[in-house]
């Protein structure tokens, strides 16, 4: 008798606002470690995004079908506690992305909450490659913002988007 492989699922949640190739990193990293992994972009509007939440939503989906692992992601939105949709989503962890020392103490904090509400669900903390260390969602927006080159900082369809936002509001 063969014994069926219970499948992992990992959720990489986030604001995606603006999402980077720093994200995109972190999302194939997390495709090495889990058999399925679920992108779930939060509502929050309490970051005051430059992208609402639909426009986040298609920015990440037509972004990801550039990654090798494609098959093995599901983009969703979602609203409310985190710690509750890894729940419904079966997860078995939270993936999320460290770049620098000063994201590890807001995100140990969240792990605890997390660990507290959903005391099956793990946190798994990624580096995204070395090349997006200093990335950041803010970062490309203040440069954006300034007329600067982001280029190469995010994926293609978010830079379009980003160059429309921008002239907009000049």
């Amino acid at each position: 008798m063969t014994e069926k492989k219970e499948k992992h699922l990992g959720v990489y949640p986030g604001t995606f606002d603006p999402l980077t190739n720093g994200h995109l990193s972190l999302v194939e990293r997390a495709c090495n470690l889990f058999d399925e992994v679920v992108v779930a972009v939060a509502l929050s509007n309490v970051k005051n995004p430059l992208f609402s939440f639909e426009e986040r939503l298609d920015h990440l989906k037509r972004s990801v079908d550039t990654l090798r692992c494609r098959s093995q992601l599901t983009v969703v939105g979602f609203e409310g506690l985190l710690a509750d949709f890894v729940v419904d989503q079966n997860a078995t962890a939270i993936v999320r992305g460290l770049r620098a020392v000063s994201d590890f103490e807001y995100e140990f904090q969240m792990a605890l909450m997390n660990r507290k509400l959903a005391r099956d669900v793990e946190t798994v903390f990624l580096m995204p490659a070395l090349s997006w260390v200093y990335l950041s969602s803010s970062m490309v927006k203040d440069v954006a913002s300034h007329n600067g080159d982001i280029t190469d900082l995010v994926p293609a369809p978010v830079l379009a988007a980003i160059k429309k936002k921008f002239q907009k509001r000049k």
